[in-house]
């Protein structure tokens, strides 16, 4: 399995990273075990999870992804030969995450808590990768664009600056709970102020960004491609697969059962004018070439040069499988220059 560097920290990652937020949702314990010791077998050995996850994020799950990675280090004795990814909640109304039923907020209070829930459920002492999942400010991006006001930039008067989110991930470096920090559904405009601010503080460099990339939102390249390269802040791509759209198995309405738009039909932001069609295009592309349509797209995305890790993430061991060979498969110069030409005509359908 190929390694990366993970930004500046002199510490190399796995090219694809197993995404595992189906812990104790869509998989139970043991097939979550099943499939990092599948994984691991393979070479992975960056795994990346967050306190709300398990997917889709409720009262009744929350937590349960990290405890099932928990008990598989119990088990397995293998902390130290794995990097360790998680996430602390951003702004929002998800009342269950905290003991005392506040909406989720980046304050130093909070984010003491959720650090050291998180570390109780991994039955560990330290996160290698400390995300901020998505943004405390009121922001156009990720996976709660609708907070943006369009009236205004100004900030709400209890916002944690970026300052003082950096000042607690400080904290959390220091005390030797955390070794390096990330964000996660980001901005350019944020990822350059975090730079900034720990330039400017002598605080912890943010040493990646988890944001969504795939064949039908390549929205990374605008700006934050630039950063990742000139600044040495990799990308963790998330949904490579565009949450199973660029399979073909959601096309003309088609709804298999046991898949996750079928169980939990949330998944409006992969559906926009535009997706269908370009779905299809690219599956033609796939069938032309005589390659899995998943193959390809995860390839293609792992083919980048400023993506430091592919995260990938699967409901049956079938899929795993898929999805670790296409991280380890190169697309020919006429592939991917079939993927540009249908990108020039499509365009980023799925934002």
């Amino acid at each position: 399995m190929q390694t990366r560097p993970l930004g500046r920290t002199g510490l190399d990652v796995t090219a694809v990273c197993l995404g595992t937020m189906t812990f104790g949702e869509q998989n139970t314990e043991a097939e979550g075990h099943a499939q990092m010791d599948y994984a691991v077998s393979r070479g992975v050995t960056f795994f990346d999870t967050a306190e709300m996850y398990a997917v889709p994020p409720r009262a009744e799950t929350y937590g349960a992804t990290e405890r099932i990675i928990g008990t598989w280090l119990q088990k397995r004795g293998r902390r130290d030969d794995i990097v360790l990814a998680t996430k602390v909640a951003g702004a929002g109304a998800m009342t269950w995450l905290r003991p005392d039923g506040a909406a989720t907020r980046l304050t130093r209070a909070q984010m003491r808590t959720a650090l050291d829930q998180s570390l109780k459920r991994l039955g560990t002492d330290y996160i290698d990768l400390y995300q901020l999942h998505w943004p405390e400010r009121a922001a156009p991006f990720g996976a709660n664009p609708t907070r943006f006001d369009p009236e205004g930039w100004t900030p709400r008067a209890d916002d944690t600056t970026i300052g003082e989110q950096l000042d607690v991930l400080g904290d959390f470096v220091r005390a030797g709970k955390v070794r390096f920090i990330g964000l996660s559904n980001e901005s350019a405009w944020g990822t350059m102020s975090f730079l900034k601010q720990s330039e400017m503080r002598n605080l912890p460099r943010v040493q990646s960004v988890q944001n969504a990339y795939h064949l039908l939102n390549r929205t990374y390249e605008t700006a934050m491609a630039e950063i990742a390269m000139r600044e040495q802040v990799g990308l963790l791509a998330y949904s490579p697969l565009a949450q199973g759209f660029l399979t073909g198995k959601y096309l003309d309405g088609a709804r298999p059962p046991g898949a996750r738009v079928t169980l939990f039909d949330r998944q409006q932001r992969y559906q926009k004018p535009g997706s269908e069609a370009a779905t299809k295009d690219y599956l033609a592309i796939a069938r032309e070439a005589g390659l899995d349509p998943a193959t390809m797209a995860i390839a293609f995305v792992a083919s980048r040069p400023f993506v430091t890790s592919t995260i990938i993430g699967a409901t049956g061991m079938a899929q795993l499988k898929t999805a670790i060979d296409a991280g380890e498969t190169i697309l020919s110069p006429d592939i991917l220059a079939a993927i540009d030409a249908v990108h020039q005509l499509r365009g980023n359908p799925a934002p």
